[in-house]
C-alpha cells in the first residue's frame, strides 16, 4: 500500500554520474590513505622500479605519486577516469587476476571526491599529457612536460563530499594510515624502490632489495637478535616470510605483513591463525610482529569481497589456518639463542606491563636443578591449543643442536674453555642480584639469562610433554595435606578433578572450605601444595568453560594450569646457583622448544653485542 499522500508520488530516477562516482567514492576512498593505496597500486602495476610518495597534512591537504613505469596515452587517460574501466582483467571470470587492482573504481572515485591531476607520458613519446578531474567533472587531455611514466596529483581530499571529510582524523593519525599501506606494498614489491615524503620529512627511503633485506626494513624489529624464517606447504598452499621471536611484540596488529599472492591484505583469518600459534609463547593482549606470504591457487580464493580489496574468501579456510599454526609453530619451536630481544637501555620502554609475582626461594625445599634438568624436553605430538582435527606434523627440533652434557672446566675461570663460549648463549661467567646469570659468546657479545623464568619454561615444557602423553607422573605425599579455600574455589577444583589428576594432583573433599590433598606432580619436588593449588582455582575459576566434560577445550586451557605450575615449580629468583648449574640451564635453554619466552610470555634472555656496549661508552 502507498503511504504517501496527495500526489506526492515517489519518482524513480537515473542518478547523474557524478552522483554514483560520489557514492561509490564513499566504499573505495574512506580516507587519504585508501586512496594513496590505490595510486600506489596501479604505480606497481604499472611495471614501475621507482615510486616516490609525498604527502601534506596526512594526505589531506594534497597527495603527490610518480612513477617511472609505462605510462599513458591521452586515450588512456580518458578511460581511465572513467569508472569500470581497466587494462588488468585479462577475461571476465574474475577468478586469474595477477594484478593488485582491477576493478577500475579507484581513479574515478579520486577524482568525484577530490581535485585530481594525472600526468603521464609513455616510453618515445613527444611529451606528457595531463587530464583533470573536479568534483566529477573531468577536463579534456592537454599536452604538458613530464618525465617518462605517471604522476598523479590528490589536493583538497572530500572538498566534494564536505560530510566525508569532516570525520577525518588529525594529521598525525592520517599519516601514519598511510605510512602503514605504503609499508605493506612495498613489502609486496622489494625489486621496486620506495621514497615516502611527509610535509618534506623523510619517512623511507628503500633501494631495491632482497626479500630479507627488505622484511628487516619495513618491520623495523631493531630490538629483536635476527628473524625467524617460515616455510610450509599443504597440498596447493605454500607459506613462506619471516617473523619475530615471541619476546618481540607491539601493542597493535599494526607489525603483521600479510600477503595473499603478492596482495597486501588484513585478512581475519590469517590474523587468528598467527593469533593462536603465538598464544602459549607471548604476553596476554600484545600483537606479533610478522612479513608472512601465502600462495594459494587463483581459484581457492575471492579477492572481489570488497572494493578496498584487503578482504579475502577462502574455498578452505580450515587449511589455511592449519598450514600457518603448523609453520609458525614450528619456527617458534627453536630453542633459545636463536633469535631473541636486544635491550633499548638508552631509552624508556615505556609503561611496563603488570609485573609478575615469583614465589619466594624456600632454602630448605630447594630440589638440585642439575637433577631437575637430567632429562631434557622433547617435543610433545601435539601442540595444545589447537584447533580439533589439526593434523600438521608434530614441531620437531629441527636445525637445533643436540643435546651436549655440561662438563665442569676445572678451572677458575668458566670462560677458559672455548667450546662452552661456542654455544648460542654462551659460557655463563656470573650470578649476579641472585637472579640474573651473565654469560658470554665466542664473538664477544653478552647474554642476561633471568634464572627463574627460564627454568620456569623448562618446567613447562616438562610438563606439557608428559600431559600430552597421557599423564603426568604423580608422587604420592607421604602425609595428605588439608589445603582451605573459599567455597566457590573449592567447588571448582572438585568439578575439575579428573583433569588435575592428569596433571598429577589428587584431590578429595575434606569439608566444606577444603580439599585433602593425596599427590602432587613428582616433577615439582616439595612445592606446597596450598599456594599452588590456589592459584590453579584462581585459573580455573576465571574461565569461561561450560563443563569440565568440554575435552577439546579443555585440553586448550589447561595449558594455562601447567603454566602455573611450572612457575611454582622452578628455581627462584634468589637462589645461589654453581658455574655448573647455570652452564646446565642455559644448554637446557638451547634445545628446549619456545625456551626464548616464560610462561607468561616474557622475555627469558636478553642480548648485548659488542657495538651495543661501544655506544652506550660512546666508544660509536
Amino acid at each position: 500500500m502507498n503511504t504517501h499522500l496527495g500526489n506526492d508520488l515517489p519518482v524513480i530516477r537515473r542518478l547523474s554520474e557524478q552522483v554514483v562516482n560520489r557514492i561509490a567514492a564513499g566504499e573505495v576512498i574512506e580516507r587519504p590513505a585508501a586512496a594513496l593505496k590505490e595510486l600506489v597500486e596501479n604505480a606497481i602495476d604499472s611495471g614501475a622500479r621507482r615510486i616516490e610518495i609525498r604527502l601534506d597534512h596526512g594526505g589531506i591537504d594534497r597527495i603527490d605519486v610518480r612513477d617511472d613505469g609505462c605510462g599513458m596515452s591521452p586515450d588512456d587517460l580518458l578511460l581511465a577516469v572513467e569508472r569500470h574501466c581497466t587494462s588488468k582483467l585479462r577475461d571476465e571470470t574474475l577468478v586469474r587476476i595477477s594484478t593488485l587492482g582491477f576493478r577500475g573504481e579507484a581513479l574515478p572515485s579520486i577524482g568525484a571526491a577530490a581535485r585530481l591531476t594525472v600526468m603521464s607520458r609513455q616510453a618515445g613519446a613527444d611529451s606528457a599529457w595531463s587530464i583533470r578531474v573536479e568534483g566529477g567533472v573531468v577536463s579534456a587531455p592537454e599536452p604538458c612536460a613530464g618525465a617518462p611514466g605517471t604522476r598523479v596529483l590528490v589536493e583538497d581530499m572530500f572538498f566534494a563530499t564536505p560530510a566525508r571529510r569532516k570525520f577525518l582524523k588529525s594529521p598525525r593519525v592520517e599519516s601514519s594510515h598511510a605510512e602503514n599501506v605504503v609499508r605493506r606494498l612495498a613489502l609486496s614489491v622489494p625489486h621496486i624502490a620506495f621514497r615516502l615524503e611527509f610535509d618534506d620529512r623523510l619517512i623511507l627511503d628503500l633501494p631495491v632489495q632482497d626479500r630479507p633485506a627488505r622484511v628487516a626494513a619495513i618491520l623495523e624489529s631493531g630490538q629483536a637478535d635476527g628473524l625467524l624464517e617460515v616455510e610450509g606447504q599443504r597440498g596447493d598452499l605454500k607459506l613462506s616470510g619471516y617473523i619475530c621471536a615471541p619476546s618481540v611484540h607491539r601493542a597493535t596488529a599494526n607489525g603483521q605483513m600479510l600477503l595473499v599472492n603478492g596482495r597486501p591484505v588484513v585478512d581475519p583469518v590469517l590474523r587468528t591463525a598467527v593469533r593462536v600459534a603465538y598464544r602459549n609463547v607471548m604476553e596476554h593482549g600484545r600483537h606479533a610482529v610478522v612479513a608472512l606470504s601465502l600462495e594459494i591457487p587463483p581459484e581457492q580464493v575471492d579477492v572481489n569481497v570488497h572494493p578496498a580489496k584487503t578482504e579475502l574468501r577462502y574455498a578452505d579456510s580450515a587449511a589455511v589456518r592449519a598450514l600457518v599454526i603448523g609453520a609458525l609453530g614450528r619456527a617458534l619451536g627453536t630453542g633459545a639463542g636463536v633469535a631473541g630481544v636486544r635491550p633499548d637501555l638508552l631509552q624508556s620502554r615505556g609503561p611496563s606491563s603488570a609485573r609478575i609475582w615469583y614465589p619466594p626461594e624456600r632454602d630448605a625445599d630447594a630440589a638440585d636443578l642439575s637433577a631437575r634438568l637430567a632429562e631434557p624436553p622433547a617435543m610433545p605430538r601435539a601442540d595444545m591449543g589447537l584447533p580439533p582435527g589439526f593434523s600438521e606434523s608434530s614441531l620437531p627440533l629441527a636445525g637445533l643442536p643436540a643435546a651436549r652434557k655440561v662438563v665442569p672446566d676445572g678451572v677458575d675461570n668458566p670462560l677458559a674453555s672455548e667450546s662452552a663460549m661456542a654455544h648460542p648463549l654462551g659460557a655463563a661467567v656470573a650470578q649476579v642480584l641472585g637472579t640474573y646469570i651473565v654469560s658470554q659468546t665466542a664473538d664477544g657479545a653478552l647474554v642476561l639469562v633471568d634464572q627463574h623464568a627460564a627454568h620456569e619454561r623448562l618446567t613447562h615444557e616438562i610438563l606439557r610433554q608428559q600431559y600430552m602423553g597421557g599423564e603426568i607422573r604423580a608422587q604420592r605425599l607421604l602425609l595428605p595435606e588439608v589445603v582451605d579455600l573459599p567455597a566457590r574455589q573449592v567447588a571448582v577444583l572438585l568439578s575439575f578433578g579428573a583433569a588435575l589428576a592428569r596433571l598429577g594432583v589428587e584431590i578429595e573433599p575434606f569439608g566444606g572450605t577444603a580439599v585433602l590433598v593425596r599427590a602432587m606432580p613428582a616433577l615439582l619436588g616439595k612445592e606446597n601444595p596450598g599456594g599452588m593449588l590456589r592459584d590453579l582455582a584462581e585459573e580455573l575459576e576465571a574461565d569461561d568453560l561450560d563443563s569440565p566434560a568440554q575435552a577439546d577445550a579443555l585440553d586448550a586451557r589447561m595449558d594455562a594450569v601447567i603454566a602455573r605450575m611450572a612457575c611454582h615449580g622452578s628455581v627462584r629468583a634468589g637462589r645461589k646457583l654453581t658455574h655448573e648449574e647455570m652452564n646446565a640451564l642455559l644448554r637446557d635453554m638451547e634445545r628446549t622448544p619456545r625456551a626464548g619466552t616464560c610462561s607468561h610470555g616474557r622475555p627469558t634472555w636478553l642480548k648485548l653485542e659488542k657495538a651495543d656496549i661501544e655506544r652506550m661508552f660512546g666508544r660509536r
